[in-house]
């Protein structure tokens, strides 16, 4: 095998794969590698790959479904996909394929078993999708966020990795206690309505001059939510969405968010204490599995989304003014999860050395 290798990335789907693998995928061309995406043919790939040169295959996939009538169409969604990586495959041959998870990697590591060439495969969750578990077997090596992911891999070569972060994610000073109260509230790119609505009633009822609001809503919830604080006299600012996290994480002493992988390890890199309200309906609940990660780590206290009330949010940040010591011991015990900032790199090298077995 000459040195230079080319590398399959599977990162279709949403932009919790597609940014990882991406990053993972500048680092190989870096190293001189041939890097082509593999894409699922989604709404919003075309701009979240916007800046990739390289080559990209887009095999259109769709997600598990079940009942009698969905289950077939399943299968044979798959069986067409795998066909179609085969084919290609047949003319481009990988030496290695890196898959990010989700049902876009079904095709495009199946086809590569059949044509024997290896896989990796990266879960960025604490608890493997559905995905990953149906792949983890015949994978070379599966790279992990998470140590408690082990568990589901037993006998598999499970390797720590990491998450790979967006280029602008930089680590901040560890500055200790922040002497302002400022509470970021992300509900995820698209928002999420009942935190929205919640946690901006239980702010302007807290109606405290001590905290500042930046709240991340969505386009939905902007203005309404925008509206509720101006019209309480809470210091907000209130964006649709940004892409300059940079400022927002350092300035924060609290986050209330979702816990995503990509959520999870950006709050580790910034040493930020954080209430998390789990998406209920994330497949086989991953949200709720990373979320308890951190809890039983002191990182992040949690509250299902179904628990949580105006009246408990006024009162759980309350509690927290009153005792800020308490997030000062969150926000060490998030520091010492030492979130690696090269996951990319890290990732980068499993992929090479599995293609070079």
């Amino acid at each position: 095998m000459s040195e230079k290798l080319h590398i399959a990335i599977a990162c279709g789907g949403t932009g919790g794969h597609i940014f990882p693998g991406l990053a993972t995928a500048r680092v190989l061309r870096e190293r001189g590698h041939h890097v082509t995406l593999w894409l699922a043919g989604k709404d919003g790939e075309d701009t979240a790959v916007q800046g990739w040169e390289g080559r990209i295959v887009t095999i259109p996939s769709e997600g598990f479904q079940f009942g009698a009538f969905r289950s077939v169409l399943t299968a044979l969604r798959i069986a067409r996909a795998v066909f179609r990586c085969w084919r290609i495959m047949f003319r481009h041959r990988p030496d290695v394929v890196l898959a990010m998870g989700s049902y876009a990697s079904i095709g495009p590591c199946l086809a590569a078993r059949l044509r024997g060439i290896p896989y990796v495969l990266h879960e960025a969750n604490a608890v493997p999708g559905r995905a990953v578990k149906l792949l983890a077997k015949n994978a070379c090596a599966i790279a992990i966020c998470f140590e408690e992911t082990r568990y589901h891999l037993k006998g598999m070569n499970a390797v720590s990795a990491g998450m790979p972060l967006r280029p602008e994610i930089q680590r901040s000073a560890f500055s200790g206690q922040k002497p302002e109260f400022n509470l970021l509230v992300m509900g995820g790119s698209l928002g999420a309505h009942a935190i929205n609505e919640m946690v901006s009633e239980a702010v302007c009822a807290l109606a405290d001059s001590r905290v500042s609001v930046t709240h991340l809503t969505g386009s939905a919830d902007e203005k309404s939510v925008a509206d509720r604080y101006r019209a309480a006299g809470v210091n907000a600012e209130v964006h649709a969405f940004t892409h300059d996290m940079v400022p927002l994480y350092e300035k924060a002493a609290l986050a209330i968010c979702r816990s995503g992988a990509s959520t999870c390890a950006e709050l580790g890199v910034f040493a930020l204490p954080a209430l998390l309200i789990p998406y209920p309906h994330a497949a086989s609940d991953h949200q709720t599995a990373n979320a308890h990660a951190l809890e039983k780590f002191g990182a992040a206290d949690v509250v299902q989304q179904s628990a949580m009330t105006v009246e408990w949010l006024k009162g759980y940040l309350a509690e927290q003014i009153k005792d800020p010591s308490r997030l000062e011991k969150m926000r060490v015990r998030s520091a010492a999860r030492n979130v690696p900032l090269n996951a990319d790199a890290i990732l980068a090298g499993v992929v090479e050395a599995c293609a070079r077995k």
